[in-house]
């Protein structure tokens, strides 16, 4: 990979902020992050095994070596945001890896997080997007609790528990750029969407631990902070917060209440139908908000997060009381 790949690979933020296009799935699809600091960096979220090249391409266009990587941070251990974890680690040799205290014993021994992912996948899925799971040596481990701190390069970096997506889920304060790197805590918003009204977002409510209170009061949490911005890690940073905060919370609503009317279906039906009720709702809504795709490539950037959003709400459905 070449600087001129790294380069249209990578999107500069004010503020010493670098989101790299991870390659998943499609471009500007899932995004890492670059922290710059005096003289250290960290890597906010690393992809699948794929993504490594692409980060270790912008590390290095930008002067990065590898010892310099302070930290590896990830929100949670989702593979598209974890799945490169152990193998980035084995190249950043003075790296600490950062993770929920939930997910810390997946990073350190991945088995169980393969099984799960292949259970929910498939085995083809898998083996084509993810790959091998690397271990990282729990003494290069730190699991972060609710409030912690560390400071990188002059910089100074909270952790805030962000339950509602998964147990295991983190979120972390820039005061620098008085951002939030929020893993999928405040939704999904690609910039295919965008129109002049701005970006649209929506929520993923993927399975198995998708919880509406805890989601609803995270989002909430992350407000509370003020904040400038967000970056999401699909994709990019994001403005105009306090409209897209308020279309997160009504989409929540609005995709339980799709989970809610199919109660007492067929379980064997209602997956097609919430799929159908949900692809519906989001036509109808980026419609209104100016999107104006053609039918196959609107649903080649939404179809993907239906399915996987549907999963959830119906595990959900299954297991709430």
């Amino acid at each position: 990979m070449n600087d001129a790949d790294n380069a249209l690979n990578a999107i500069e933020y004010a503020g010493g902020v670098i989101a790299v296009d991870s390659g998943f799935t499609r471009p500007q699809m899932a995004a890492c992050y670059l922290l710059e600091g005096d003289g250290e960096v960290a890597v906010i979220e690393t992809g699948t095994n794929a993504s490594v090249p692409r980060i270790e391409g912008v590390l290095a266009a930008r002067g990065w070596q590898p010892e310099q990587v302070r930290y590896v941070i990830l929100t949670h251990v989702h593979l598209d945001h974890a799945g490169g974890a152990g193998t980035l680690m084995q190249r950043m040799p003075q790296a600490t890896l950062l993770v929920h205290p939930r997910g810390a014993r997946h990073m350190v021994d991945p088995s169980r997080l393969e099984a799960g992912v292949r259970a929910v996948y498939g085995d083809e899925v898998y083996d084509r997007d993810y790959g091998t799971l690397v271990p990282v040596p729990e003494a290069r481990v730190r699991a972060m609790d609710d409030g912690e701190r560390v400071e990188l390069g002059g910089r100074e970096l909270l952790f805030r528990d962000s339950p509602g997506h998964a147990k295991h889920h983190f979120c972390v304060w820039d005061e620098a750029t008085r951002g939030w790197f929020t893993g999928d805590t405040f939704g999904l918003s690609y910039r295919e969407l965008d129109t002049a009204a701005g970006p649209f977002i929506f929520p993923t409510t993927t399975p198995v631990q998708f919880d509406p209170e805890a989601l609803h009061a995270s989002i909430e949490m992350l407000m509370a902070s003020d904040p400038q911005y967000m970056y999401l890690t699909h994709f990019g940073r994001v403005g105009d917060l306090d409209r897209l905060a308020a279309d997160l919370h009504a989409r929540v609503d609005q995709f339980v209440a799709i989970a809610d009317r199919r109660v007492g279906d067929d379980p064997e039906l209602r997956g097609e139908a919430m799929r159908a009720d949900m692809y519906e709702a989001l036509r109808e809504a980026t419609t209104a908000h100016g999107v104006r795709l053609q039918a196959d490539d609107f649903r080649q950037v939404v179809w993907g997060d239906i399915v996987l959003n549907v999963q959830g709400l119906e595990f959900w459905l299954d297991h709430r009381d």
